[in-house]
């Protein structure tokens, strides 16, 4: 059963929390919205929190807070750092929490929607764009999953085919100039990339056009892995990006990203995500203790 309620939490007066008996989130209310927590029942928030922002509002200054956000791509400054400090209004649909901040002065108006599974650790969280302007404007719905410090993003590569079978690339791998292909929190496997997230203070990213349409992180022995479409046909942002990885000092970044379209005055752009959570019982470090981790993930 799906309960919901609000609380404070983390500073802020007014939160959203909606649970189930295996899963909780907390959505931000003063200030968003984030979904700030993502937890089993009882055990570590698995995503970031940051002590020097929890509990801020107001103000013009864009804060990180942490927690699961939406932005919009390609990104730049000031359109994609609009600070989502004010407060935001929510109703509840059926099985689906609708959560809206006011429009932005950037001319977008965002929502973010949320349906938790009733039983399972699982959710869908159904992104929304829509272009409150009087001109057209052309972007992408960008779906970050901050994560807690001291764990390993994954995502896959393609099937391998091997030669001359398959003669043609299979997709795009996208770095940064930041981006450190010898530093030794990356790990180039046969059937994963991973990126390991440290307190080493150079930043690390990379992105890909990942048909598979997976991403998690593996933090201890708590999985966190999202699904999201791969559309073949679209144009992406960042050289043809729906994933991206970002790591610092302080936290790790999954990121998904939905094709970038022209919007025109009134319509809306939308991308969803599911997520599914889990303790593995273990901590895989080989790519066969990976695969049969996060393999269960990935049965519908």
């Amino acid at each position: 059963m799906i309960t919901s309620t609000i609380i404070s939490y983390g500073g802020w007066k007014r939160c959203l929390r909606i649970a189930n008996g295996s899963l909780e989130l907390v959505v931000t209310l003063d200030v968003g919205p984030r979904i700030i927590r993502c937890a089993l029942i009882g055990d570590k928030n698995l995503f970031v929190e940051y002590p020097d922002q929890m509990g801020k509002t107001a103000g013009d200054a864009y804060h990180s807070y942490g927690g699961h956000r939406l932005w919009i791509a390609p990104e730049e400054k000031p359109k994609t750092y609009f600070p989502d400090n004010r407060p935001v209004e929510w109703i509840q649909d059926a099985e689906w929490f609708h959560v809206r901040p006011p429009a932005e002065t950037s001319g977008f108006q965002k929502e973010i929607n949320i349906r938790l599974d009733s039983e399972n650790a699982r959710v869908r969280v159904l992104h929304r764009i829509s272009n409150v302007s009087k001109a057209p404007v052309t972007a992408s719905v960008w779906a970050l999953s901050v994560m807690a410090p001291g764990g390993t993003a994954i995502f896959p590569h393609e099937p391998f085919q091997p030669h001359p079978d398959r003669l043609l690339p299979v997709r795009p791998l996208v770095f940064w100039s930041y981006t450190e292909m010898t530093d030794p929190r990356w790990a180039w496997g046969k059937r994963y990339i991973q990126l390991t997230q440290s307190d080493a203070k150079n930043p690390q990213k990379i992105g890909a056009f990942n048909s598979l349409g997976w991403a998690a992180y593996l933090n201890e022995d708590r999985l966190f892995l999202k699904r999201f479409p791969a559309h073949t046909d679209a144009t992406y942002p960042d050289f043809g990006c729906n994933c991206e990885i970002f790591t610092n000092h302080r936290m790790l970044e999954v990121e998904s990203l939905g094709p970038l379209r022209s919007i025109a005055p009134g319509e809306s752009l939308t991308h969803e995500e599911q997520w599914f959570i889990s303790k593995a019982g273990r901590r895989g470090d080989t790519e066969e203790e990976l695969q049969s981790i996060i393999e269960p993930a990935l049965t519908p």
